[in-house]
């Protein structure tokens, strides 16, 4: 039988977003790093991210205000450690990201001098969102992959799925690397590591409705669970209050800055609605306006609800929303003269891999940074523009932690090679396609905005038979991009739903029926896998 063909580095990312790129620009200077990219470098959610960065850049903000915008945001769930240590490094980090180029959008005040345009979103009290118009995401990806491509230490590996994590067999709170598979060539390699950081980004693929791109199967949260890592507040996934409604705009966002520079929320004729759900109205936290916008539509029997921005200038709207002008007209909307049809999708996993300052997990040379990653800066709700923040900034402390901890490597382990002697080609990929079908549909219904305890326990029995049948395919078949994802998306949907049948009490973006009242005492829902 052939080896396995066996790649090494010093250190190991998976995903190549906003998160695994800036990690890995901190770190090449001093090491060889290996950045492994699920499809072509610039297809993550960063590119999608359309509002800013927060940062404290005026005179007027500061940090503390940042931190308690945050912190209630969270909903009284968020580590204020955590927050702190974000807020603090916010602005240093941005400079960090300006040095290479990020073309954050300027403005002259009054003495005709210039400065950074920063605009103000939901939640937060003073204007501090850095932005690029409304693309920032897309300016941050295009940024950062043009100074990894310059940089001689960094190979990146495009179109490779990793599959897990491999653990020593001599020491069970060590990696040597891992499994992936290489979708160009269609075998599984092995890339052995000093030290493996998991940068997958999120996991609202597991939702039918969702902004994120096909992506965002939550890859790096199963495979650090089943390596045996704990996961923390997967109940709160983030629904975005306004994604495009219209059949020829698939997972379009309609970023929050709109609502920040005076767009209101509307019924089909019109009238606002959002002052009678919070004193806030449309500058209310997301979970608010998600749940505001979705029991409107259930009330009235509607498709959508209406964001209208059309009563500000025509050449304010085009100047500051150019992607989202350019994307309303091509479905035949003029946002300067009529209202945008959106509805709620699932955009964000404010839980995930359990981790510490310098994005540290359970296991001693593995670390999770961004969306894949639980810090406690989000709590029961993520506040807008601080998830790019958080990428950059704990990016950069853990890629710290690995150039103080770097060492000549040692005996090296043995390991193992891949084995597919007992398995064969599938003829029958339709079964996959059904179940991840189903999978997504029954998590919208069941695991949605809204829940009860009777949908969690349908979910919870729905999930417990597709576990058996995909992992009896999985035991017969060769591996597949969309076999990988299914088997990664329904360990994520379980732990949705544990996490959430954990909680007795409606809090963020966590909301059930059976428990409408807060406890007042929170904790973070921690899960601890079991030993193998």
């Amino acid at each position: 039988m052939q080896s396995t063909i066996e790649h090494q580095c010093d250190v190991l990312i998976i995903g190549s977003g906003a998160a695994g790129l800036s990690h890995a620009l901190t770190l090449a200077e001093h090491c060889q790093v290996i950045v492994l990219s699920k499809s072509e470098l610039s297809e993550g959610s960063t590119k999608y991210a359309q509002g800013g960065i927060a940062a404290v850049f005026d005179a007027n903000d500061s940090i503390d205000y940042h931190v308690s915008d945050t912190l209630l945001a969270g909903a009284g769930l968020c580590d204020e450690d955590a927050v702190r240590f974000t807020a603090s490094r916010a602005k240093e980090c941005m400079q960090w990201l300006i040095n290479f180029g990020m073309p954050f959008d300027q403005e002259r005040d009054e003495k005709g001098e210039t400065r950074y345009h920063l605009t103000r979103e939901g939640g937060h009290s003073h204007r501090r969102i850095l932005h690029a118009a409304d693309a920032t995401g897309e300016a941050v990806q295009l940024t950062l992959v043009e100074a990894v491509k310059q940089h001689p230490n960094i190979h990146l590996f495009q179109r490779y799925n990793a599959i897990d994590l491999i653990k020593s067999p001599t020491n069970q709170n060590t990696l040597l690397g891992a499994y992936v598979w290489n979708r160009k060539k269609e075998r599984v390699e092995i890339i052995r590591s000093q030290f493996t950081s998991l940068a997958t980004g999120g996991a609202s693929k597991v939702y039918q409705y969702t902004s994120n791109p096909d992506v965002s199967s939550g890859d790096g949260i199963a495979m650090a669970w089943r390596a045996g890592c704990r996961v923390a507040n997967m109940e709160f996934n983030q629904f975005h209050p306004t994604c495009l409604y219209h059949p020829e705009a698939r997972n379009f966002l309609i970023t929050e800055a709109l609502r920040g520079e005076g767009a209101k929320l509307c019924h089909p004729d019109g009238t606002p609605f959002m002052h009678k759900f919070d004193d806030r109205g449309d500058l209310a936290p997301r979970d608010i306006v998600a749940r505001a916008i979705d029991y409107e539509m259930k009330r009235l029997g509607a498709d959508c609800m209406y964001l209208d921005i059309s009563h500000k200038p025509s050449d304010f709207i085009v100047k500051h929303f150019p992607n989202i002008y350019r994307k309303c007209r091509s479905v035949g909307i003029d946002i300067t003269q009529d209202p945008i049809p959106v509805v709620p999708a699932a955009h964000y996993s404010c839980g995930g891999v359990m981790t510490d300052s310098h994005a540290k997990t359970d296991l001693d040379n593995l670390f999770a940074i961004g969306e894949v990653a639980y810090t406690g800066l989000h709590g029961a709700n993520r506040m807008a523009s601080n998830s790019l923040l958080e990428c950059i900034v704990f990016a950069r402390s853990a890629a710290q932690f690995i150039l103080d901890n770097l060492q000549q490597p040692k005996c090296v382990e043995l390991i193992k090679d891949w084995d597919e002697s007992q398995v064969d080609d599938s003829d029958e990929q339709v079964i996959i396609q059904h179940n991840w079908h189903e999978l997504r549909l029954f998590m919208w219904d069941y695991v949605g905005i809204v829940r009860t305890n009777k949908r969690l326990e349908r979910a919870h029995h729905r999930i417990e038979l597709l576990k058996q049948e995909v992992n009896e395919y999985y035991s017969h078949f060769k591996v597949s991009n969309n076999l990988l994802e299914l088997r990664n998306l329904l360990t994520v949907a379980e732990l949705i739903v544990n996490c959430a049948r954990q909680r007795k009490e409606s809090r963020g973006l966590h909301f059930n029926l059976d428990y409408p009242d807060k406890l007042d005492n929170p904790q973070p829902t921690v899960l601890i896998p079991p030993k193998h």
